[in-house]
Formats: structure tokens, C-alpha cells, sequence
């Protein structure tokens, strides 16, 4: 007896994807209007009742110490200006969700296909921007000449052998007797020439 070619096999339907199988993708925008964007992506969600599809929105930001005319202060900071990440279950509702919010210039992928980015590297950036030690933001760099305004070599020249931003110190070589001496100094120590 012949068997039938026609016959179909019974497949196990997919898992339904939640919040936690949900994909991170990264969607370009317009530099400057992140939290624009992130708030209208947010009110078009909720109106168009795709709660079920587009879980989060996220703008990597992190905490950084500046050092302004002399002074410490903290600011917050986009690490990716112009991007966006946003979870979410990719289908063609909830891409054209995306796509037609105002300021959104498009997915990131490869060709046409939003491609997601991968949880090794969602948590690299979650674990980014979360580090709790604020980061100094120094306009100096090595090499550079600048002169020291404060502390017992107050108007000497140095320049920069080393920067450690972690702890906002700049390791300067000053020219004492003849000879380099490294100086380690706070960033509000020195100035550029």
C-alpha cells in the first residue's frame, strides 16, 4: 500500500514571545531629538495598542563628572547620539509602528531587514550604563602642553603623560632642576595653554 505524499506532519506551534524573547533593535534618528522620539514612540504605542509587540524604549545614557571653567559638575550623557534601542517583536505592524513616528530616519541592519543586536551586546550596554561611578569627561589628551593653576607647581608648564579618567587625574611631566618630574594632579589643577 502506497503511503500518501500529501500527508502533513505535525509541527509544535512556536512560543508565543514575551517581553523577555522580545528582540533588541537599534533605530536611527534625528541627532538631538532622542527623548522627542523615545515620548512620541511611546504615545503611538499605547494609541495604536501595540503594547503586546513593542515593549521597551531605551536611550543609553550614562552619568559623567565635566569639568567646566574650574568647576566639577555632573551631566548626563547620550552614548549613542542618534540611536535608539527598542525592544520588540518584529512584525509588520509594529515596524511600520517605528518607522512612521516622526523623527525616526529608519532601522539599523543589514539591507532592508531590521537586524536585532545581540544579548551579549544588550548587556554590555545595559551594564555601560549603569556603572554607578560617574566618569570624568576631560578635554585634555596626552602629549599636550598645559599649565598647572593650583597646588605647589601653580604656574609651571607640564605636559600630559597620562589621563585617568576614572578617577579624574591627569599625570603631568614638569620640568624641575632640568630634569622631568610626573606630577600627579586633579583635572581642576590644570589648564590648556
Amino acid at each position: 500500500m502506497a503511503e500518501d505524499q500529501n500527508q502533513t506532519v505535525p509541527v509544535a506551534p512556536e512560543p508565543q514571545p514575551t517581553p523577555s524573547t522580545g528582540k533588541w533593535y537599534v533605530i536611527h534618528i534625528q541627532t538631538g531629538y532622542e527623548s522627542r522620539v523615545k515620548h512620541a514612540l511611546e504615545q503611538r504605542v499605547k494609541s495604536l495598542g501595540v503594547e503586546g509587540k513593542i515593549f521597551d524604549v531605551v536611550i543609553p545614557t550614562r552619568e559623567v563628572v565635566v569639568v567646566k571653567k574650574g568647576k566639577k559638575t555632573k551631566a548626563t550623557e547620550k552614548v549613542f547620539p542618534g540611536y535608539i534601542l527598542i525592544q520588540m517583536i518584529l512584525d509588520d505592524d509594529s515596524w511600520l509602528v517605528v518607522r512612521t513616528t516622526e523623527g525616526v530616519t529608519g532601522f539599523v541592519g543589514a539591507g532592508l531587514k531590521p537586524t536585532p543586536i545581540s544579548e551579549k551586546e544588550v548587556e554590555a550596554i545595559m551594564k555601560f550604563v549603569t556603572q554607578e561611578q560617574p566618569k570624568f569627561k576631560t578635554k585634555f589628551s596626552v602629549g599636550e602642553a598645559v599649565k598647572i593653576t593650583e597646588g605647589p607647581f601653580a604656574d609651571f608648564l607640564g605636559t600630559i603623560e597620562g589621563i585617568d579618567e576614572e578617577r579624574g587625574k591627569v599625570k603631568v611631566l614638569v620640568s624641575i632642576f632640568d630634569r622631568e618630574t610626573p606630577v600627579e594632579l586633579d583635572f581642576l589643577q590644570v589648564a590648556k595653554l
